[in-house]
Formats: C-alpha cells, sequence, structure tokens
C-alpha cells in the first residue's frame, strides 16, 4: 500500500506528538548511536527488514550494538518510518470513522 502524499505529511505532524519510546520497532526506520568523540554509528532496520529480518532479529542486533559501544554511547535516537505507521494506523482509523458515518 502506498500512501498518498499529503496523507504522509499528516501522518508526520501526528507523530511529532508522539514519545517516541512508545513506537513499535517496526515503525522504526533508523537508529542513531552519537558517540563519544564525535563519532556516529547507524542502524538502518528499514534495510534489515528488506532482507527478511524479522522484528525478534532486529531487537537482537540493536541490543548487541548497545552492548558493543557500551560506555562510548552519549545518545540514541532514530528516524520514524511515517509510510510504515501510516499503513499499520490509518486502517483502524478507517474502521472507527466508518462506525461514526452513520
Amino acid at each position: 500500500m502506498q500512501v498518498k502524499v499529503d496523507t504522509v505529511d499528516k501522518w508526520e505532524d501526528v507523530l511529532e506528538s508522539v514519545d517516541k519510546d512508545q513506537v513499535p520497532i517496526n515503525c522504526v526506520k533508523k537508529v542513531f548511536f552519537k558517540l563519544r568523540g564525535g563519532k556516529q554509528k547507524t542502524i538502518n532496520l528499514f534495510t534489515l527488514r528488506k532482507q527478511g529480518l524479522e522484528v525478534e532479529d532486529i531487537e537482537y542486533v540493536i541490543t548487541r550494538k548497545i552492548a558493543e559501544f557500551g560506555p562510548s554511547i552519549v545518545s540514541m535516537d532514530f528516524v520514524i518510518d511515517v509510510n510504515a505507521v501510516a499503513e499499520h494506523v490509518q486502517p483502524l482509523t478507517d474502521s472507527y470513522l466508518k462506525k461514526y458515518e452513520s
């Protein structure tokens, strides 16, 4: 399912108001680790999913990287896959709205 551009823009507005630690891992596109010394490491979860890794495997990769970088991690952030969120939530939203159309 391809989400229309104007719909994606609306979802981006919604996602800015969401607490990021509540986002399911299958809706995360990339994880960034900022390390001491100004270095940064990135895990591209979108690519891992395209390669066929399941959610449990991706969680393992992230956990392994956290252990590997350990005390060198200054912060961790991620990019949300807006299309993935829209594809998961839009059918639920449509279903709820149909109940109130009558």
